[in-house]
C-alpha cells in the first residue's frame, strides 16, 4: 500500500512540474489557417487573429472548438452566423448569405482532407455552397459529420459509403436534391442519421432497414414518396421522423422500442395497426395530417409511456369507447378535424393542468370546442363512398367518349390539315409574306426564342446583377466613338470592327460593328437581339444594348450593320498576358487554371444554361478579356444568334439540324482545346496551329519533350499531376477523331480537379517553407 502511495505522489509531482501539452504540428496549424481563408474569415474564427499560442489550447466555445491528440487535430467545430435561408436558392451564390463566388467547395474539402486524423467535424451555418465532392471520403477516420444549415446541393456522394467509422451524419438544412442514398447500409456503425429540410426525392431507402445500429433517423421536410417499409428489424431505433414528405402507404410494422414516431403531413392511409399496441416505449406519436381511417384504437391512449398523441386532420370516423382508459403520463391529445361521433370519453372531456386535449371539428355530442352536427360526419362518409364510385364511372365514361370523339373527328381533322397546307403552299409561291419568320440558330421559332420560359433560372439570377439591355440610337454611338474615329478603333476581326466609346453618362463601352450578310426583318432581328441580351453570366462580357442602323417600321428590312454595345474591359486579353514577362504580371499555372475554369463555366452556361443553347462562340485567347481583378470574361459570344451561321451550314448540305448542332458543340470543344494548348505552351503564331499539332504534340508524352515545348513559367509553377491532367484533356479536345472529344462537362470537371491538385501542392510547399 505504501508503494502505491509513493507511486501516486511521484506521478502527481511529475505532472505538476512537467505538464503535458499537445503541441500542434506546424502543418496542421497552416491547414487551420487555410480553412479560415476558404471560409472567408468568419467572425467565429476571429480568435485566430489574436491568439498567439498553440491553437489546441484555444478555449472551446459555441462558435469554435479545436481538440487535438498526439499533435494533430482530431475535432473541429465551427458555427457561423449565416442562418437565413432562401427557398429559391438555385446553385448561385447569394450576397451576405452564402460564401462568395470565389469559394470553391472542391478546394475547401481538399484542404479539410489533409486533417486526416479528424474524428469530429462540424461546420454549421457558414454559407458553404456547391455540390459536396466525393473526396470527402478521404476523411476516413471521421466518426461525427455535421454540415447543417449551409447551401450544399446535388447528391450525397456515394464514396461516403467507405467512411465506415461514421457514427453520426447530419446534413440538415441544405439543398441536396437527389434521392436518399441506397448504400447507407455500408456504414455499419451508423447510429444517428439526419437529413432534414433538404429536397431529397425518391423512396425510403431499403438499405436503412439493414443498419441494426441505427437509433435515430430524421428525414423530415423532404419529398420522399412511396411506401414506408417494414422497420421491425431496427431493434435499436428510438426516433423516426418522416414529417412533411409524400409517403402514401399504409402504416408498416414498427420496431417495438420506438420512443418517438413522427409521420405527420404525408398521405398515409388505412387504419392504425394493432401492433402499435405493443410499442411499450412509445412516448411521442404524431400521425396528424394524413388520410388515416377508422376509429382511433383505444390502446393508443393507454400505452404505458405515451405523453404526446396527435391524430388531428385525418379521416377517422366512428366513436370512442366510454369509458376510455388514458395513461397517467398522457399530457397532450389532439384528435381534432376528423369525423368522430358519439360521446366524448371522460378522460378526454376537459383540459387540465396535467392534460391538454383538442377535439374540435368532429361530431361529438359535446358543447365544448366547435362540433359539427352528427349528420355532417354521416353525410361526409356517405359522400366519400359515393364520390369514389362516381369517380370510377366518370373515368370509364370519359375514356369511352374520348375514343368515340377521336374516331369521328380524325377524318375531318386530316381533311382540314391537308387543305391548310395546300393553301399555305399556294400563298408562299404567289405572294411574299408580310412578316419574314426566319429560323433561329437551332431551328426553334423566333417567337419561342423570345419567351422567358426558355431562359433558365440561372440566367434569371444572373440578370439581377447585370445592367438592363437597351436600344441605343445611332447618333448616341456616333458621339460615343467620335464618329467612329480611327483613334477609337480597338481592333478588327472577321465579324467586324470594335471601337472604344464613352457614353454621355461617362460609362466606357466597347462597340462591335456587326455587318449582316443577308436581309433581316427588323422585327426578327430584335427578337434575336433580345435572346442575346439574356445571356448573363459572371464570366461573359456584359451586353449593354444594341443599335440597328436604319431602324424603322417593324416590318422593314435591314442589310447594313448591327451595333452591339458591351461593357469595356480595359486590362487586356488572355493572349497578351500569356506573353507577359514582367514578374508582377506573369500568369502562374494556378492563375491560368483559374482563368480557364471561369471561361469553361461561361461556355458550359452558353451550351446548357439557356434553351436553345448558344454554340460556335468564337473561342480564342484574344477573346478572353480580364478585368482589374484578373476575372476572365468571354467576348464575342453568341454572335451566331445574329449571323445565323447554323443556317449557312445547312444551306451547304452539312447534315441535319441535330447533327449540325452537335458539330457546333464540338467546334467549341475543339477551339477551347487550342486555348488550353496556348495556356500550356504560350501563344501559337496564327496559321501555324496545324504544323504544331503535327510536329510538336507528341512531345507532351515525355519529360524531355515537355521541357522543350511547355512554357517555362508553367513548368516552374505547376505540379506534375495537375499538368498531366490538363495535357490529357487538351489532347482529347483537339483530337482529329470527333467522336473521341470530351463533353464540356468533362472538360470543366478535369480543370477543376487539376486546380484542386495544384492548390494542395501549393499549400504543402508553403507550409514546408514556413516550417
Amino acid at each position: 500500500m505504501g508503494s502505491l502511495q509513493l507511486y501516486l505522489i511521484v506521478s502527481l509531482s511529475w505532472a505538476f512540474f512537467f505538464p503535458y501539452t499537445h503541441q500542434l504540428q506546424s502543418s496542421q496549424t497552416q491547414i487551420l489557417l487555410q480553412i479560415r481563408k476558404h471560409l472567408e474569415y468568419p467572425s467565429s474564427l476571429e480568435v485566430m487573429n489574436t491568439f498567439d499560442g498553440d491553437l489546441c489550447n484555444v478555449s472551446p466555445s459555441r462558435e469554435m472548438t479545436i481538440a487535438c491528440q498526439n499533435n494533430v487535430v482530431t475535432e473541429l467545430r465551427i458555427m457561423g452566423d449565416k442562418f437565413v435561408k432562401f427557398r429559391g436558392f438555385n446553385g448561385v451564390p447569394i450576397p451576405n448569405q452564402t460564401l462568395s463566388e470565389r469559394f470553391s467547395i472542391g478546394s475547401f474539402v481538399t484542404t479539410l482532407s489533409r486533417l486526416s486524423s479528424l474524428r469530429v467535424l462540424s461546420l454549421i451555418s457558414l454559407g458553404i455552397w456547391g455540390p459536396l465532392p466525393e473526396k470527402i471520403h478521404r476523411l476516413s477516420s471521421l466518426e461525427f459529420l455535421d454540415l447543417s444549415s449551409n447551401f450544399i446541393f446535388g447528391q450525397i456522394p456515394p464514396k461516403i459509403s467507405t467512411m465506415v467509422q461514421l457514427y453520426s451524419m447530419v446534413l440538415d438544412g441544405n439543398y441536396f436534391n437527389d434521392t436518399v442514398p441506397d448504400w447507407l447500409d455500408s456504414l455499419t456503425n451508423l447510429t444517428f442519421l439526419s437529413l432534414k429540410r433538404n429536397r431529397l426525392t425518391g423512396q425510403f431507402p431499403s438499405s436503412l432497414c439493414r443498419i441494426r445500429t441505427l437509433a435515430d433517423v430524421s428525414l423530415s421536410h423532404n419529398e420522399i414518396s412511396g411506401e414506408l417499409p417494414d422497420l421491425s428489424a431496427l431493434t435499436n431505433l428510438n426516433v423516426l421522423d418522416m414529417r412533411d414528405n409524400k409517403l402514401n402507404s399504409v402504416l408498416p410494422v414498427m420496431p417495438k422500442g420506438l420512443v418517438t414516431l413522427l409521420l405527420s403531413k404525408n398521405a398515409l392511409s388505412g387504419e392504425i395497426p394493432k401492433h402499435f399496441g405493443r410499442m411499450a416505449q412509445l412516448q411521442h406519436l404524431d400521425l396528424s395530417s394524413n388520410q388515416l381511417t377508422r376509429s382511433p384504437p383505444p390502446f393508443l391512449f393507454n400505452l404505458p409511456n405515451i405523453t404526446y398523441l396527435n391524430l388531428a386532420s385525418n379521416k377517422m370516423s366512428g366513436s370512442l369507447p366510454n369509458p376510455l382508459r388514458c395513461s397517467t403520463k398522457l399530457g397532450y391529445v389532439d384528435i381534432s378535424d376528423n369525423k368522430l361521433t358519439g360521446a366524448l370519453p371522460t378522460c378526454l372531456g376537459s383540459s387540465s393542468d396535467k392534460r391538454m386535449v383538442k377535439f374540435g371539428g368532429n361530431c361529438f355530442s359535446s358543447d365544448l370546442q366547435h362540433q359539427h352536427e352528427a349528420s355532417f360526419c354521416a353525410e361526409s362518409l356517405t359522400e366519400t363512398g359515393k364520390s369514389r364510385r362516381i369517380e370510377k364511372l366518370l373515368i370509364v365514361a370519359a375514356f369511352v367518349s374520348g375514343a368515340i370523339i377521336l374516331i369521328v373527328l380524325l377524318p375531318f381533322g386530316l381533311i382540314f390539315l391537308y387543305r391548310r397546307l395546300c393553301k399555305r403552299t399556294v400563298q408562299e409561291l404567289s405572294v411574299p409574306p408580310k412578316v419574314v419568320q426566319e429560323n433561329s440558330t437551332t431551328a426553334v421559332p423566333s417567337e419561342l426564342l423570345a419567351s422567358a420560359r426558355f431562359i433558365s433560372q440561372a440566367m434569371k439570377l444572373g440578370a439581377q446583377t447585370v445592367p438592363m439591355c437597351r436600344s441605343f440610337s445611332f447618333q448616341e454611338l456616333k458621339d460615343a466613338t467620335k464618329d467612329f474615329d480611327k483613334s477609337m478603333l480597338l481592333g478588327e476581326g472577321s465579324i467586324g470592327k470594335l471601337y472604344r466609346g464613352k457614353l454621355e453618362n461617362g460609362t466606357l463601352v466597347a462597340v462591335r460593328c456587326l455587318p449582316l450578310s443577308k436581309k433581316y426583318s427588323v422585327q426578327n432581328l430584335k427578337v434575336r437581339l433580345d435572346v442575346l441580351s439574356k445571356l448573363h453570366h459572371p464570366h461573359l462580357v456584359g451586353l449593354f444594348g444594341h443599335c440597328i442602323e436604319g431602324d424603322g417600321h417593324d416590318y422593314s428590312t435591314v442589310k447594313q450593320v448591327v451595333l452591339l454595345v458591351y461593357e469595356y474591359v480595359s486590362t487586356g486579353n488572355y493572349r497578351t498576358l500569356l506573353t507577359e514577362t514582367y514578374p508582377e504580371k506573369v500568369l502562374k499555372w494556378s492563375d491560368r487554371l483559374t482563368i480557364l475554369i471561369g471561361v469553361a463555366k461561361a461556355i458550359h452556361f452558353l451550351h446548357t444554361g439557356v434553351i436553345p443553347g448558344s454554340f460556335n462562340n468564337r473561342l480564342k485567347t484574344n477573346n478572353i478579356l480580364l478585368d482589374e481583378h484578373r476575372i476572365p470574361k468571354l467576348s464575342d459570344y453568341g454572335t451566331s444568334i445574329i449571323t445565323e451561321e447554323i443556317e449557312k451550314h445547312e444551306a451547304k448540305g452539312e447534315g441535319t439540324k441535330s447533327s449540325n448542332r452537335k458539330n457546333l458543340v464540338e467546334d467549341d470543344v475543339y477551339n477551347f482545346g487550342y486555348i488550353l494548348l496556348e495556356s500550356l505552351v504560350g501563344p501559337i503564331v496564327t496559321g501555324r496551329e496545324e504544323t504544331f499539332l503535327l510536329n510538336d504534340m507528341a512531345s507532351f508524352g515525355s519529360t524531355d519533350g515537355r521541357r522543350r515545348i511547355v512554357d517555362p513559367v508553367v513548368l516552374t509553377t505547376c505540379s506534375q499531376e495537375s499538368l498531366s491532367r490538363v495535357i490529357s484533356i487538351t489532347k482529347k479536345c483537339i483530337s482529329t477523331d470527333v467522336l473521341s472529344r470530351p463533353s464540356f462537362e468533362d472538360v470543366l470537371w478535369n480543370l477543376q480537379y487539376a486546380a484542386q491538385v495544384q492548390a494542395s501542392t501549393d499549400a504543402e510547399q508553403k507550409s514546408d517553407s514556413i516550417s
